[in-house]
């Protein structure tokens, strides 16, 4: 079996805001999400947050891929934060230091499929120039799929029990850098 060194093959070929630009074609948005604490719902909450999302998902254009990772790390609780002056104060900050909880994050990434007109051979060759009308009609399909994904996003943010933000390039790249 052939082995292929990730560090020497970027899967990114560029990155502005929270759009990432993949080698193979693909245009990534990419967003953290903050949800609410588990067990802190009730029946009602979740039927909302799953219709918001739902709805939300529903209005996406065919052909859009939606990846949604959650990461759940064990850690320790600092209690530092607590005031420790009065007696109860004292028991509260006793009680909950070095306890350990769950931290959790949530990432969401939205996912424009390769155009084969991109991958196509006539526009690979570095040697041949490109039409402007390519280059013009992949502007439009780009802002397309972002002005899509903005709209799904608003509502999301908009539903009270969830909220999505963009990740910035340091944070994609850091991302990156974990995975590879």
């Amino acid at each position: 079996m052939n082995k292929i060194n990730l560090s020497a093959y970027q899967p990114i070929a560029d990155i502005q805001d929270n759009i990432v630009f993949a080698n193979n074609g693909n245009v990534v948005l990419c967003y953290e999400g903050n949800l609410p604490e588990i067990y802190s719902l009730s029946e009602k909450d979740f039927e909302d947050i799953h219709g918001a999302w739902f709805q939300a998902l529903k209005s996406l254009p065919v052909g859009i891929v939606v990846h949604k990772q959650d990461i759940y790390l064990k850690k320790c609780y600092s209690s530092e934060i607590l005031p420790n002056t009065t007696f109860l104060e004292k028991a509260t900050h006793a009680h909950f230091k070095g306890r350990e909880y769950m931290e959790h994050k949530c990432y969401l990434f939205f996912i424009l499929t390769k155009n084969k007109a991109i991958n196509n051979p006539k526009y690979v060759n570095p040697l041949r120039k490109v039409s402007k009308g390519i280059v013009q009609e992949l502007d439009n399909t780009i802002k397309s799929f972002a002005n899509s994904i903005n709209d799904s996003v608003s509502f999301i943010n908009n539903s009270r029990r969830a909220s999505l933000r963009p990740l910035n390039e340091k944070e994609i790249i850091g991302l990156t850098e974990t995975y590879f």
